[in-house]
């Protein structure tokens, strides 16, 4: 918010993406309301796990393009490490705990590639890989929080395809080639799913921003925490066509394509 130069008064509406809310209910977002001191507007959760970065930003692009907002509080949160089983170092050694957030707000342009701002969002799922990533509990059927469960093989293959395609459908929607994209920033996965997603699109491995050695995997948290660090340190200027990817559970996936 202090980079955005808004306040509370200023936001409309707050959405936090995470699969790891503090409890149940109510959301994470509305307690984030109450502790910046906002009285006005909304603010609800979104869950797609890893992707759920992607989602929400599509929900917040969404609210600004109806005029329903004007200015938005996204967030990416998450306490990975409160769903690890320990004993089972093929998931609890890849997973992190983070939180990132930006501030979207309505601003004009003419629908166009040289716009500012986010210019598509590719959204997907397919409830039927559910097995490969879920969390074997929940309050409707075992009253606990569970633990996560992978099969990390399956898992990458179905990462490194999707994500590819994902990425092709918005540069295909905005008129442009993957060549044209100044930055690529992705799900902090980990660096095979990284590195064999650039392999696929013949993407430069300069272009990809990689964070997982000092996050690890920190779902919908891992975008907006590689975005910054690539703002932060000077790669990400005013003006950049960056691209957004991710897949979670579910499983979900997805791409965004925006002008910095």
């Amino acid at each position: 918010m202090r980079d955005a130069s808004v306040n509370a008064n200023d936001i409309d509406l707050v959405i936090c993406a995470t699969t790891t809310p503090d409890e149940t209910f109510p959301s994470v977002a509305t307690i984030v309301q109450a502790r910046i001191g906002m009285t006005r507007g909304a603010g609800f959760d979104v869950q797609a796990v890893c992707s759920g970065f992607i989602y929400a930003l599509a929900v917040a692009d969404n609210f600004i393009k109806t005029g329903q907002a004007k200015t938005v509080l996204l967030i990416g949160a998450e306490c990975m490490s409160r769903l690890m089983d320990w004993t089972d170092r093929t998931t609890c050694v890849l997973f992190g705990d983070g939180a990132g957030a930006l501030v979207l707000s309505a601003g004009s342009g003419e629908g166009k590639c040289t716009d500012r701002g986010v210019l598509n969002t590719k959204l997907f799922s397919d409830g039927r890989l559910h097995d490969l990533l879920y969390v074997d509990g929940g309050p409707s059927t075992t009253q606990t929080t569970g633990h996560l469960r992978m099969q990390g093989k399956e898992v990458f293959k179905h990462a490194v395809n999707n994500i590819a395609a994902a990425i092709e459908a918005s540069v295909e929607e905005a008129g442009i080639h993957v060549s044209e994209i100044d930055w690529f920033v992705p799900h902090q996965a980990n660096q095979r799913i990284l590195d064999g997603t650039a392999k696929k699109l013949h993407i430069s491995p300069d272009k990809v921003v990689s964070t997982v050695a000092r996050h690890g995997n920190t779902s919908a948290a891992s975008v907006p925490l590689a975005l910054q660090t690539a703002v932060a340190d000077g790669r990400i200027r005013r003006g950049n066509l960056v691209l957004l990817e991710a897949m979670g559970g579910g499983l979900t996936w997805g791409a965004s394509l925006l002008r910095w």
